[in-house]
C-alpha cells in the first residue's frame, strides 16, 4: 500500500500549485511570494490535515500513518522543490516545505519514535530528485 500511495502522490505533485487561496485559520503568511505558504497544515491528536489553495483537503490519521518521507526535486529555487509525504495505508498528505504550519508539524513529527533527524538534515541539502525516509512504522 505504501508503494501505491507513493506512486499516486508523485502524480499529485504536478497539480499541487494551482487555484486561488481561500481564507482559513491559521492564515497563510502575509505577503509571501512563495506559493507553498498558501497550503495550511493543521494537526491534532488524531490527524494531520493540509488545506490546499484549490479548496481540496488531504489528511491522514496518526493511527494510520505508516511513513514520513521527504521528497526533494531539482525544480528549485524557482519552484517548490521539497515536499513532505505522509503516507498512510489508504490516505495521506503531500505537503510542500514552507507551507503555513510546517515548522510546528516538523516538531511534532520529530516526536515519533525513531524519527531519523539525520535523514531530514540530508534532505535539506539535496538538490536532486531523491526521497529520504525519515520515519516508518514498525510492526
Amino acid at each position: 500500500m505504501l508503494t501505491k500511495f507513493l506512486s499516486i502522490s508523485m502524480g499529485l505533485l504536478s497539480s499541487l500549485f494551482g487555484g486561488s487561496s481561500k481564507s482559513r485559520s491559521p492564515q497563510p503568511r502575509a505577503h509571501s511570494a512563495q506559493p507553498e505558504a498558501s497550503y495550511i497544515v493543521h494537526f491534532s491528536d488524531t490527524e494531520i490535515r493540509c488545506d490546499c489553495p484549490d479548496g481540496s483537503v488531504e489528511r491522514v490519521a496518526w493511527d494510520d500513518l505508516q511513513a514520513v518521507i521527504v521528497h526533494t526535486t531539482a525544480a528549485g529555487p524557482a519552484l517548490p522543490d521539497v515536499f513532505w509525504i505522509l503516507a498512510g495505508t489508504s490516505t495521506g498528505c503531500v505537503i510542500p516545505h514552507g507551507a503555513t504550519g510546517d515548522a510546528e508539524l516538523l516538531k511534532r513529527l520529530q516526536q515519533l519514535p525513531g524519527f531519523d533527524n539525520e535523514a531530514f538534515i540530508r534532505s535539506m541539502s539535496s538538490t536532486d530528485d531523491q526521497k529520504f525516509l525519515c520515519w516508518q512504522r514498525t510492526t
